[in-house]
């Protein structure tokens, strides 16, 4: 029973690890479609 309660620690632990590194792929990618959509306004409103 103690060596199947270490193994559920042990995979909570990874799935919060790899939450964590999700999350910051995501905040990522978003920060990346920020920047792209603020290019395409500038250059559709881009007057001479």
């Amino acid at each position: 029973m103690k060596m199947n309660r270490a193994t559920m620690k042990g995979s909570k632990k990874k799935m919060s690890c790899s939450n964590r590194s999700l999350g910051g792929y995501l905040r990522e990618q978003k920060g990346r479609l920020y920047i792209i959509r603020r290019c395409i306004v500038m250059l559709l409103c881009w007057h001479d």
